[in-house]
């Protein structure tokens, strides 16, 4: 399967670096590019494309509400979003992954990250690097504030609790299964058990509320 990739980004040069990036890889095809938000979301809304990088600071609309209509909850035909700047700021990361994004990924991760947070969005095993978005959820969530107000529609048994945190300190199903001593099927499973308890879309929301929970740890395990 050939991932479509539209790019969101008001710097042509960071674009067209993007674009070489990406289509190296047999398996992906940039199918649009824009200079702006409201450009990237008449693309999106044409073209249908399987992941959109965007861009936070952008003309006519920024970055943000872009990924709002994009992939948040009221978004019809919900498009998978990771957002590429050059601005790790908390008021930026956290409101991303609030409406809907499937990772924060800074513009200097350098290719190898940019490939893997692309087809880490389409399986819908998002990407979380220790080294960006692990570090900006630790630092952007409130557990005592948060735990007040956010309640699972069922509760989370200690398994699940235990693999939340595993996935918001940015391993894999294979990393998970290897640290527990189970299979990556069951983590599949506990994965997609989890997400329908919190009502998430992906491994980012799971991130989100381990985080706010106290659950997962500052130093790697």
């Amino acid at each position: 399967m050939t991932i479509s990739v539209l790019l969101a980004d008001d710097q042509e040069m960071v674009r067209r670096g993007m674009r070489r990036i990406l289509e190296r890889q047999a398996d992906i095809e940039v199918v649009g590019e824009a200079a702006d938000g409201l450009a990237a979301l008449e693309a999106a809304r044409r073209l249908r494309p399987d992941v959109a990088l965007v861009d936070i600071r952008m003309p006519r609309m920024d970055g943000l509400e872009l990924t709002r209509l994009l992939a948040g909850p009221d978004a019809g035909t919900p498009v998978k979003v990771v957002v590429v700047t050059t601005f790790d700021l908390d008021e930026y990361v956290y409101p991303a992954l609030r409406h809907g994004a499937s990772g924060f990924l800074l513009k200097r991760s350098g290719a190898t990250l940019l490939v893997e947070a692309v087809r880490a969005a389409v399986a819908g095993d998002t990407l979380i690097s220790p080294s960006v978005t692990v570090r900006l959820l630790r630092h952007v969530t409130e557990p005592r504030a948060v735990r007040a107000r956010t309640a699972p529609i069922e509760a989370l048994t200690e398994r699940e609790v235990e693999i939340a945190a595993h996935v918001a300190e940015g391993k894999t199903n294979a990393d998970i299964a290897s640290d527990l001593f189970i299979s990556p099927g069951t983590v599949k499973t506990h994965v997609a058990a989890i997400q329908r308890k919190l009502a998430v879309r992906n491994r980012v929301g799971i991130a989100v509320y381990a985080w706010e929970m106290g659950y997962a740890s500052a130093e790697p395990r």
